[in-house]
């Protein structure tokens, strides 16, 4: 750490897996006016047209063509957001993968390293880009998976139950 001038961000958005979808047209264009992904969704539009283009026929059923997901586009944001980060170090090791997904969601793996070793600055790095990532995920038409709280609990009964307290 102290001779290669950075630290370890090794971290996972468990996301919730009902939130994976393919992206309508109307999204896809919405999203191509994000800075980190027009150039991205406009060379995977080209790669999918050719891919779906030889399929002829068979391209008319949904099932046998390949289509742009809301979670493919959000890891390669993701993967630009990091090329761009003034806080990471950007000749060193840089991964967003997707790891097993489990019972509490489907991991998007962060794995890059910062600029700094200075505890408090990595801190402050690695929650400036998850803070980011928490607050944008809505916008690609995911969800962070989370357990029941008690809040939820009493909303489900406030909606359940006419007349009750939430």
């Amino acid at each position: 750490m102290q001779e290669s001038g950075g630290r370890r961000i090794k971290r996972s958005l468990l996301l919730d897996q009902t939130s994976i979808s393919f992206l309508s047209p109307e999204q896809i264009t919405r999203l191509q006016r994000f800075l980190l992904l027009g150039q991205y969704l406009n060379s995977k539009q080209s790669e999918l047209l050719s891919w779906n283009s030889a399929l002829a026929e068979a391209s008319q059923e949904p099932a046998n063509t390949r289509r742009v997901t809301n979670i493919g586009t959000f890891r390669a944001y993701v993967e630009h957001y990091l090329r761009q980060h003034p806080g990471i170090h950007q000749e060193m090791t840089q991964l967003v993968r997707q790891m097993n997904p489990t019972a509490d969601g489907l991991p998007l793996e962060l794995y890059c390293f910062t600029n700094t070793i200075v505890w408090a600055r990595y801190e402050a790095i690695q929650s400036d880009i998850f803070d980011h990532l928490l607050a944008i995920l809505p916008e690609f038409g995911l969800r962070v998976f989370q357990h029941p709280s008690g809040a939820d609990m009493r909303e489900l009964k406030h909606n359940l139950l006419p007349g009750s307290q939430p």
